[in-house]
């Protein structure tokens, strides 16, 4: 999908629509050139974009109440962005230290540090 052509865009949500309309959950996107950077260093490796009926399973059948939906665009999600990001610059460690071959426990560290993160309490539904 080109973002910056109206009509690539328009075609991408339209397949998103009819797959979660026939019961898809949705689908994940990810940058083209896969390591994306930003303004601020590494961007967020992926987003998920759900449909209306897995939605629906996770917040409740009145998700889509305008309280309800207010309330969720108040969350904050600023924790588990960072906490994927981590993660997924832990694997790309893991990798590089794996591809030069360095020591396994070189690789394991990172392994270990995901590990460490998953572990980390977070809000399961953001």
């Amino acid at each position: 999908m080109d973002l910056s052509d109206e009509a690539s865009a328009a075609a991408a949500v339209a397949w998103w629509e009819q797959l979660t309309a026939t019961g898809g959950e949705g689908m994940v996107l990810k940058p083209a050139e896969g390591l994306a950077r930003g303004p601020r260093g590494l961007a967020q490796p992926a987003l998920k974009c759900r449909g209306r009926e897995y939605l629906r399973l996770i917040y409740g059948p009145e998700y889509t109440a305008p309280e309800n939906l207010a309330r969720l665009r108040q969350r904050r999600v600023r924790g588990k962005q960072s906490l994927a990001l981590r993660e997924f610059a832990l694997g790309l460690e893991a990798l590089y230290r794996f591809v030069e071959h360095e020591p396994l426990y070189r690789v394991h560290e990172c392994v270990f540090g995901v590990l460490a993160l998953e572990s980390e309490p977070m809000d399961a539904s953001l």
